[in-house]
């Protein structure tokens, strides 16, 4: 069992007030909080060594770049990649995700086929909306059925020759559903389509495995698992990176510049182009380390009932609606007959409870629900139960105040 006083105290966030109301922090599917081994490791780097990495011979320079690259190492390890430089450090989940947009995007031809899921964020939409704009390939979407699942069948229906890459979300930012990624790699892969897994929202609850799960290209963002913003990981297998072409051109990409001609650098400096957001690598790693020492079988456990108690204590409010009841993670949608979203959403922050409202970056699930956006609460293994009935309490309130 964790013990959550000791580990909200990590958090020193969680000690603030909100319109002189304690914080309760359930909004944790757009970043999660930040514990102080992390912080420190910020100071720390700004205090300390600050410096450029991979181009300098003084000890400050020498001593980033070895912290940058244990980083790198940590992330290998903890998502199972088979090489350290098949992690590549973006500035989040969005940029992975563009980073093998535009490399596919020269690559595609007319006629090829793009399949993604009705349930991904427009991150996981938009890049491969202009990715086949651009090569003259066709865009087809998985339908989802009313439980918030996929329709798995009609994807196998979907699949042919003709298809090249299939993109899903690991899990639903929008309803916390947990696509079974295994059958749609597997699937995907006797077509001969590569995969692409967006894992932002996954990766705070999953331990996932790169390997076991034999996926083409996974990505997420260290701000989302108790990291820092700005900073990112693209996962690609080694033959699939060396194959695409550069995101970017500019410094550290490089192998050798002429006017006449430039040469490439390695994996993974190859799409690592300029200075990058070196503190936030480091501190990724730390984050690694921080979740790693908490357990994911104890995270999974401990949101397991918190996202139990609060489903059941929501329900017992009449008319309201929870949006996604399939398998999912830590993270309910709901509304309330006759009430917009917004409208709880904002007496909820005066009560100082931060939760999401709105369309959440994914716009066709709230259209295929006919609804114009959600109250979304999502929850992390630092939250209590305490929180969750006083929660429970103001969306009472709330519901008396606009009926």
């Amino acid at each position: 069992m964790l013990d959550i006083n000791k580990i909200r105290a990590d958090f020193p966030i969680l000690e603030r007030k909100v319109h002189g109301k304690p914080l309760i922090y359930f909004d944790n599917g757009a970043t999660s909080q930040t514990p102080t081994a992390v912080i420190d490791t910020i100071v720390d780097y700004y205090t300390n060594y600050n410096a450029n990495i991979h181009r300098g011979v003084h000890t400050l320079s020498q001593e980033a770049t070895d912290k940058y690259e244990e980083a790198r190492i940590k992330i290998q390890k903890h998502f199972n990649a088979k090489h350290s430089y098949e992690i590549i450090l973006t500035s989040g989940t969005t940029e992975s995700i563009n980073v093998i947009a535009s490399g596919f995007s020269v690559i595609l031809k007319e006629g090829d086929e793009v399949i993604v899921s009705a349930l991904e964020h427009h991150s996981n939409i938009v890049p491969w909306q202009m990715m086949c704009e651009k090569a003259g390939a066709t865009l087809r979407v998985i339908p989802m059925d009313e439980d918030g699942s996929l329709r798995i069948d009609l994807f196998e229906e979907m699949l042919n020759v003709n298809t090249k890459l299939v993109f899903c979300n690991h899990v639903s930012n929008a309803l916390g559903t947990i696509n079974p990624i295994e059958k749609i790699i597997k699937s995907a892969h006797k077509f001969g389509a590569y995969v692409l897994i967006d894992g932002a929202q996954a990766c705070p609850h999953i331990k996932p495995d790169v390997q076991q799960l034999d996926v083409d290209f996974y990505v997420t963002s260290a701000h989302k698992m108790c990291g820092p913003t700005g900073v990112g990981m693209l996962y690609g297998k080694q033959e699939l990176l060396e194959m695409l072409p550069p995101y970017q051109g500019g410094g550290e990409m490089i192998d050798t510049v002429t006017f006449e001609k430039t040469t490439y650098a390695g994996l993974p400096h190859k799409f690592e182009a300029g200075t990058p957001n070196i503190c936030g690598g480091i501190a990724f790693g730390a984050a690694v380390d921080y979740m790693n020492a908490i357990g994911f079988d104890n995270i999974q456990e401990r949101e397991h009932q918190l996202l139990d108690y609060a489903t059941k204590k929501l329900l017992e409010i009449d008319g309201l609606k929870i949006y996604g009841t399939s398998t999912k993670t830590s993270v309910i949608s709901f509304n309330i007959d006759g009430i917009h979203p917004y409208d709880i959403g904002s007496i909820l922050d005066k009560l100082g409870i931060a939760v999401r409202t709105g369309h959440h970056c994914a716009q066709p699930i709230m259209d295929f629900y006919k609804i114009p956006g959600t109250v979304r609460a999502s929850l992390s293994f630092y939250n209590t139960e305490d929180e969750i009935d006083t929660m429970i309490e103001a969306v009472k309130k709330a519901k008396m105040m606009l009926s």
